[in-house]
């Protein structure tokens, strides 16, 4: 049993926290709302008043943060003065591969070790332990990481040296929002072509159309397994997070001198609907802009 702070309780962290508790470590969460740590304790952790009082005497520190300036914050003024000398790190942010370079650069100076984990599975996944950790970091870092990342995974993949984990999690998440926008489009042609949506996620689904954004997740209510269309597109993956995404995407493509029009047309269409005033609504909404007219099917 390790005793682990957990810092940042929102909709993915307040899932893995508690995974984490039943596992059998220590536990101690903090968030700056109140209500995301009591939820916290329910699922078997203690809690903290501050970000710094979390991580004392905490064998291995994990953030789950909006923003590359909220990790170098937590890092900088809460993480680095107070941890106990060689902690082991690791955020399960998403952040630009730069930011995750130098942040763990400057750990490792200060003797923590440090190890860049993204994560992809959505709400769900995280409540249930099984999502899909893409590890950027040493070899050495990466096995110690492990033990702790397991009891919240369906895999943990070692991505590569620092800043790996965040390269494969934006390019991941392109694939992802590009998809996504097809597949509304997909099914609104459909409608208009007098296709029944659930025949057409039937036939797509097991043919070659077939994605995670039309199996998994598909952006109707009613059709294929339950997602957040059935909730009126609320929860899931926010679509101001996708734009987010999409953007460190096309910043890192910029970077490097890379070619991605289709991640470029995908944040263009996210960066309309979250203008629109859709950025709290689930990516998946994005169909309600392709097609306004489209109505939730009535009993």
């Amino acid at each position: 049993m390790a005793r682990i702070a957990f810092i940042g309780l929102g909709h993915m962290g307040g899932g893995m926290a508690p995974n984490l508790a039943r596992a059998g470590h220590d536990v101690r969460a903090f968030d700056l709302v109140p209500e995301a740590i009591e939820k916290a304790v329910q699922g078997g952790c203690s809690s903290a008043t501050s970000a710094a009082e979390t991580v004392t005497d905490a064998d291995v520190v994990i953030t789950m943060l909006p923003a590359a300036k909220h990790v170098r914050a937590v890092f900088e003024n809460d993480v680095a003065p107070n941890a106990k000398a060689g902690a082991l790190l690791i955020d399960c942010s998403t952040i630009d591969v730069t930011s995750a370079r130098e942040i763990g650069a400057g750990l490792d100076e200060l003797g923590f070790e440090f190890v860049d984990a993204p994560v992809s599975g959505g709400i769900a996944a995280a409540a249930g332990g099984s999502l899909t950790f893409m590890v950027g970091g040493s070899d050495e870092a990466f096995e110690r990481s492990k033990p702790f990342l397991e009891p919240m995974a369906k895999a943990v993949i070692h991505a590569g040296h620092l800043g790996a984990g965040q390269a494969a999690k934006i390019c991941n998440n392109m694939i992802l929002g590009a998809t996504m926008a097809v597949t509304c489009e997909a099914f609104v042609l459909a409608k208009k072509l007098g296709l029944d949506p659930q025949v057409f996620f039937e036939i797509s689904s097991k043919a070659s159309g077939q994605s995670w954004s039309m199996t998994s997740y598909a952006p109707l209510p009613g059709v294929g397994p339950e997602t957040p269309a059935d909730r009126d597109y609320e929860g899931g993956f926010a679509a101001a997070l996708m734009l987010k995404d999409l953007k460190l995407a096309e910043e890192a493509a910029k970077s490097v001198g890379a070619y991605t029009p289709m991640g470029g047309e995908a944040e263009e269409l996210y960066q309309r609907f979250v203008d629109r005033g859709g950025g709290d609504k689930d990516f998946s909404g994005i169909i309600k802009m392709i097609d306004d007219s489209w109505k939730v099917p009535q009993e």
